[in-house]
């Protein structure tokens, strides 16, 4: 049981890598100046590149022979159990900004507790994905400020993401029982710890740019059971087809 709790979790992390560095290679060639572009081609690379490593563990972990293309490029939908918040669309730059943000914080302080599992596979793991997402925050970060507390066609923008994406953060702070489990073994964190480092990291950047945190304490859940919207789909069409139209295909 163990064993299977912990390929559930392992997945869990190597697929918010995999769909939100989809997300984001959605903008190479359309990034609104160049820099932007490479930087977000730069970040999606990073978490390809985390992905990998946790999907492969993850298949190691499971014992059905899956490795980490298999669990990228033939697994359906509700298979998936990233959070809702990273198979979000691109929407406007505004939304893309802000829902790297609101993953951001919470990527950094999900790998920080991480580099203590008692697994050392995990902690070795999290220790060398910490380094480049530490980068993809002080990004973020830096980017809402400039933004937020720039024009006022930028603030509206920027308000205007936040309020809508702002139901899909709760979700990252809700444990199961695999977490809960996992947890008291010391191989994962307790997301429920982190909400308030998240909150304080969240208001202090939002103080500086000007924008407001929404009073709504109404949240989507279940993409990590693997309920999703209809977005998700849409992604993995796009990214899985080549696997599925030619299994084992190879370059």
């Amino acid at each position: 049981m163990l064993l299977d709790d912990k390929s559930v979790y392992l997945m869990r992390l190597g697929d918010n890598a995999l769909v939100l560095s989809q997300r984001l290679s959605e903008w190479c060639g359309k990034g609104p100046a160049f820099e932007e572009d490479m930087a977000l081609t730069n970040i999606a690379l990073d978490l390809i590149g985390q992905a990998r490593m946790w999907l492969s563990y993850a298949g190691e972990v499971e014992g059905r022979r899956r490795d980490e293309d298999m669990l990228a490029f033939r697994r359906d939908s509700h298979e998936f159990t990233n959070l809702l918040l990273v198979e979000q669309p691109n929407g406007d730059y505004a939304h893309t900004l802000v829902r790297q943000f609101f993953f951001d914080v919470w990527h950094q302080l999900v790998l920080e507790a991480l580099t203590r599992s008692a697994d050392d596979r995990i902690a070795d793991i999290a220790s060398k994905a910490i380094k480049e997402v530490a980068y993809h925050l002080r990004r973020s970060s830096d980017l809402v400020v400039r933004l937020g507390d720039g024009s006022a066609e930028s603030r509206r923008r920027m308000q205007e993401a936040v309020d809508e994406l702002w139901m899909f953060t709760g979700e990252m702070f809700n444990a199961d029982e695999t977490e809960e489990l996992l947890g008291a073994q010391g191989l994962a964190c307790d997301p429920s710890t982190l909400k308030d480092a998240w909150l304080a990291i969240v208001r202090e950047v939002f103080a500086e740019a000007t924008l407001e945190l929404p009073e709504s304490e109404w949240m989507q859940k279940g993409g990590k059971q693997g309920r999703h919207g209809e977005h998700l789909g849409l992604l993995l069409a796009e990214m899985q087809f080549l696997q599925r139209a030619y299994p084992g295909a190879s370059w």
